[in-house]
């Protein structure tokens, strides 16, 4: 029977078109696109979501800076618990080439199969076999003044990371060689000190109001970008500091900007920022108690609502308005949901150097609870008083590493440092700290339905470790060199572990091992820790 031409014509259009569909399908796979339903009011919505593919190969590992896009740092993909605990050991041990003023490093790796990628304090980059830490390649910067907490993203074929303190690279992530390079910044007052995070295509990093040595010089104004990963070109930006005049005299004013990589919200479109303190603080001779910048100094010490697509401002909220001690609220937020008040809702916690904890609502930013941790004292003065006035917790005090999350419950690190305190004090200047020695820490697990501690673990040394749950263990680590692991449920102390140096970053798990940098070791190292 002979097909009629109009049919046949009709038939090969539609198949035309099906091969096309079966192209772009091809094409969406191949560059991390992948469907889910979401729903937007009562109409269920397609939305197109561009997660990296080695994000979703390895998300039972560790791909992202907080294991996930919600930074819980939680993870039940690993075999370690608080039955075998006592078996882990030492695997390999890599020495660490590149220091900053703070030892060898200050962040964690990322684990992807079989590679481990890091970034020193030197700004240097690489990659590691993850059975026996040998080096696959090293990108070298050499840079020694990287305060950081800098460190590695990956996505789509390539390595993102600081290059050094004012631009942004990306490396091929099988060679390590350099596919392009972004300068952020041309002055000295501004540079890049973060670890950043990919998503939809972009590239998310910030500047800072220093780079190096020189910090909170004049007209240093913090940036968060958005930038292409295929080219580095900039697709947005948003200024963290509210005003082209730095609140007024861009001559002595700075501030802003973000230190940790944000949360992304999937579901919404919603990416969440912790910013940076306004400066001088205190103040100087001529203004002081933050005189030069009166008002609340907005975005500064605050929680940003941006649209990840055109950065655009949802809302935020300031938790310390005016600040004067450098209370940044500047540690990576956490997305999770919570019962408060009777009613579930979608909240986002946050906190910082100011030693304080809080969950907002996260579509509109109200503050649900607010949770002290740590030693506070003279820390709400709106103004000090003249002489010297000893505030705890100090601008190296309060929350200065990233949060946990588990089961209800968030792992909150913190340290008790002071500072000595005058309305003029400048930093650098005459600021009187602590010393880091002297210096007391502690770990506390605080209930997100109501903000209440259930139990918290004071530290004989400062904790600058981070908290990292694996199943039914929370661990962190303190600046003398040990690693403590507690169980979650009531905080007992299950393991201990004598490291070789000071440690002042954070880990990364997957499957049987523990990958923690020993940044103030002599020499720092990279250990690999497993069953």
């Amino acid at each position: 029977m002979e097909v009629p031409q109009h049919l046949e014509n009709f038939y090969l259009t539609t198949l035309l078109i099906f091969i096309v569909f079966l192209l772009l399908m091809a094409s969406g796979i191949s560059s991390g696109a992948y469907v889910t339903d979401s729903y937007s009011g009562n109409e269920n919505v397609i939305n197109i979501t561009r997660i990296p593919p080695e994000v979703k190969t390895y998300e039972k590992d560790w791909p992202l800076p907080n294991k996930d896009y919600r930074n819980t740092r939680f993870t039940t993909n690993s075999t370690i618990n608080s039955k075998n605990i006592g078996k882990i050991h030492l695997i390999w041990n890599y020495t660490i080439v590149g220091k900053g003023p703070f030892g060898g490093a200050n962040s964690n790796p990322l684990i992807l199969g079989d590679t481990i990628y890091f970034q020193d304090a030197g700004d240097n980059i690489l990659a590691l076999d993850r059975s026996t830490g040998v080096v696959k390649w090293i990108y070298k910067a050499n840079i020694s003044s990287t305060v950081g907490p800098n460190g590695p993203a990956v996505g789509w074929g390539k390595v993102f990371a600081a290059n050094d303190s004012y631009s942004m690279i990306a490396l091929d992530s099988v060679s390590g060689k350099p596919i392009w390079s972004r300068k952020l910044s041309s002055i000295s007052s501004t540079g890049v000190d973060i670890q950043p995070l990919v998503y939809n295509n972009l590239l998310f990093t910030s500047t800072v109001p220093g780079a190096g040595d020189l910090f909170y010089a004049p007209g240093g104004i913090g940036v968060i970008y958005a930038l292409d990963v295929d080219t580095g070109l900039e697709k947005w930006s948003f200024s963290t500091v509210d005003s082209p005049d730095i609140w007024g005299n861009p001559k002595v004013n700075s501030g802003g900007g973000s230190w940790y990589p944000p949360a992304v919200d999937e579901k919404s479109g919603s990416i969440f920022w912790g910013t940076g303190n306004p400066a001088p603080f205190a103040g100087t001779k001529e203004y002081p108690n933050g005189a030069s910048r009166p008002g609340p100094n907005l975005y500064s010490s605050s929680i940003l609502s941006l649209n990840y697509k055109d950065g655009k401002l949802n809302w935020f909220r300031q938790v310390v308005p005016h600040d004067l001690f450098d209370y940044d609220f500047q540690v990576s937020p956490i997305l999770t949901t919570a019962i408060i008040s009777g009613k579930q809702q979608d909240i986002v916690i946050g906190a910082g150097k100011m030693g304080r904890v809080l969950a907002f609502n996260r579509e509109r930013g109200d503050v649900l609870w607010t949770t002290l941790v740590g030693r506070h004292e003279n820390d709400q003065l709106a103004l000090l008083p003249e002489g010297t006035t000893r505030v705890y917790p100090g601008p190296l005090g309060g929350v200065e590493t990233p949060m946990a999350y588990s089961n209800g419950t968030v792992f909150v690190p913190y340290l008790d440092l002071y500072a000595n305190w005058t309305p003029s004090t400048t930093v650098p200047g005459d600021l009187v700290l602590q010393p880091f020695s002297d210096g007391k820490g502690g770990i506390a697990a605080i209930e997100v339905n109501t903000g209440k501690i259930l139990w918290d673990n004071p530290m004989s040394s400062i904790n600058v470790g981070g908290a990292t749950v694996v199943n039914d263990l929370v661990f962190t680590a303190s600046y003398d060199g040990k690693i403590f692991a507690y169980r979650t449920s009531d905080g007992k102390e299950i393991w201990s572990y004598k490291a070789s140096g000071g440690i002042n970053a954070w880990p990364a798990v997957a499957g049987d091992m523990i990958v923690w940098p020993v940044g103030l070791g002599k020499p720092p190292s990279l250990i690999a820790l497993g069953l």
